[in-house]
């Protein structure tokens, strides 16, 4: 497959700012502060509209001086075609193919499943475009309050964990974590510094694959074990399951990952005699870790020490437009301080791959990308499925027709910075600046591996309502409508609809975004927090059969 460089990103919506010497030279999508139109055009020359609002058949809307006939009923969010298309053409939005027309189109007909598909096409790119970076002297980056762990890692939160190294001890690792619980008022008043005991189980380990699918888990239960939101952690294991403790211990050091610090606890059901005493011995570990943990105390640290994970889920039309292209803003700003952003969802950048690899630092950086997107595509034949099985039904109900369209504002999430570093999943992330890890598009599977990766803040945009946790992360979530915000308030963190309705800018979410990350880095809750959601959400990669 050949690949194409982007088109320049121009048009009354989509604008290149003034260049500003020693600043990366920009190209964000900014709306204008109006009155909105019933439809919006992303890109000079894009074949298709988004409607601002439902549109009635025989509707005459104004459009560059002409008017446009309404030929269909189109929902809010969905593609209206502003010329004629012939069958097999390709159609564009974001001035970029986002599909080719199963039939004839009209001006003023609704395009969407019943009349556009996926079909490959070649997406040449080249490298040596990555834009620079004008950095922040650090008198000019603020700070947050976090907690300083042995080594110099920053933690966000402080939590003990109980992990389970196999499905056969989640039971057992829950009942540990229960008891905490259920004296939370007890525990809360002896040590006020500690966040909570939390468990995290999954359905794997017992017989695992040798090679990659056995170190994935590896990489995420010491991934979490050496994470800077935990301060101590008791690890549970069966004894005679294949994914056994000695090895995960052996291979990242783990007895020695905090000299100084909380000593980690080795446990399994069958040493202790059953489930009874395993859980007597977990409860009685995890109060030896307490009062260690309780003596952590925040601190003032440079914003460059977060290390921020992106994602998205619940898509509709409106996350390209407004909360992903905001958040892309924020993590561009978090990079010019000197921090880390990544990026992830591989099935989601697809078809928009090119984008970001031509702004990739190296040319082995593209290749290390595309070559994701190569296993992947191997991967969905292998199993007789499609990439384009992605986008889900509620993001094709939110306007969303193809997974080039979807990755097209996927994409916005990493805004205009170079891409330095490319990650397999769970692999820590070690570098600064806009990296990728190869995740899954599934949420908790993918945002599983960037917290094993390191990542101690995330925020998570939602144009159908998503209400994600991510404990021991703190995740922030943003809507991309003012409609699912004030509909979903007690779940959304912040409103990005608000550059749809014309009174903000990117740029004025992305400062707003910018800002909650830091509050919520000091220790501000989230309102997936608050509704004391996380506990479910862990979800290792399971890759290869199951015997």
């Amino acid at each position: 497959m050949h690949y194409e460089l982007p088109v320049a990103l121009k048009n009354t919506i989509w604008n290149a700012p003034e260049h500003h010497p020693g600043r990366m030279n920009e190209l964000r999508p900014t709306l204008p502060k109006s009155k909105p139109d019933s439809i919006l055009v992303l890109r000079q020359g894009d074949d298709v509209a988004i409607s601002r609002r439902p549109l009635r058949s025989g509707e005459k809307l104004p459009i560059s001086g002409d008017t446009l006939t309404v030929l269909d009923a189109i929902p809010s969010g969905h593609k209206i075609a502003l010329r004629d298309i012939a069958e097999g053409e390709s159609v564009k939005k974001y001035g970029q193919v986002i599909g080719f027309s199963r039939c004839s189109i009209y001006r003023g007909n609704h395009i969407h499943l019943h009349n556009l598909a996926m079909r490959e096409f070649s997406r040449p790119f080249e490298t040596g475009h990555a834009p620079t970076v004008a950095y922040y002297s650090e008198q000019e980056t603020p700070s947050f309050q976090g907690f300083v762990r042995a080594g110099g890692a920053i933690g966000t939160r402080n939590y003990i964990a109980v992990i389970s190294n196999v499905n056969c001890s989640a039971s057992v690792s829950n009942y540990i974590r229960d008891h905490f619980r259920q004296r939370s008022a007890d525990y809360a008043r002896d040590f006020p510094h500690v966040d909570g005991v939390i468990a995290f189980t999954h359905k794997s380990g017992c017989v695992i694959q040798p090679g990659e699918p056995s170190q994935i888990l590896h990489r995420v239960l010491a991934g979490i074990a050496r994470h800077p939101n935990i301060s101590g952690y008791v690890m549970m294991g069966l004894g005679c399951e294949g994914n056994q403790l000695q090895f995960i211990r052996r291979d990242f050091g783990l007895d020695h990952t905090r000299p100084g610090e909380n000593e980690p606890s080795f446990l399994t059901i069958q040493a202790a005699g059953g489930t009874r005493k395993s859980v007597e011995a977990g409860i009685k570990a995890v109060e030896q870790l307490l009062p260690k943990a309780d003596a952590a105390r925040r601190s003032p640290v440079p914003l460059s020490k977060l290390i921020l994970a992106e994602n998205c889920g619940g898509s509709d039309a409106c996350s390209g437009i407004t909360a992903n292209p905001a958040l892309g803003w924020a993590s561009d700003e978090l990079i010019r301080h000197g921090g880390t952003s990544v990026l992830a969802e591989t099935p989601e950048i697809y078809g928009a791959e090119h984008l970001l690899a031509q702004r990739a630092a190296t040319p082995e950086v593209a290749s290390q990308l595309i070559a994701l997107v190569r296993w992947w595509e191997e991967h969905v034949r292998l199993h007789g499925a499609s990439i384009d099985n992605n986008p889900s039904f509620g993001n094709k109900e939110g306007g969303l027709t193809t997974i080039f369209e979807k990755s097209l504002g996927a994409i916005a999430k990493g805004g205009q910075s170079p891409l330095t570093a490319v990650y397999k999943y769970a692999e820590p992330v070690l570098g600064r600046g806009l990296c990728f890890m190869d995740t899954p598009g599934f949420d908790p599977v993918s945002m599983t591996g960037l917290v094993a990766g390191g990542c101690n803040i995330g925020v998570f945009t939602t144009g159908r309502g998503s209400v994600y946790g991510c404990k021991p992360m703190p995740c922030i979530k943003v809507a991309t409508t003012t409609a699912l915000f004030q509909w979903m308030n007690e779940d959304m963190d912040i409103n990005a609809g608000t550059i749809l309705d014309g009174t903000e800018s990117v740029a004025d979410v992305g400062r707003r975004i910018l800002e909650k990350i830091r509050l919520v880095a000091s220790g501000e809750k989230t309102k997936s927090e608050l509704a004391g959601l996380g506990d479910e959400e862990f979800a290792p990669w399971i890759q290869g059969p199951t015997l």
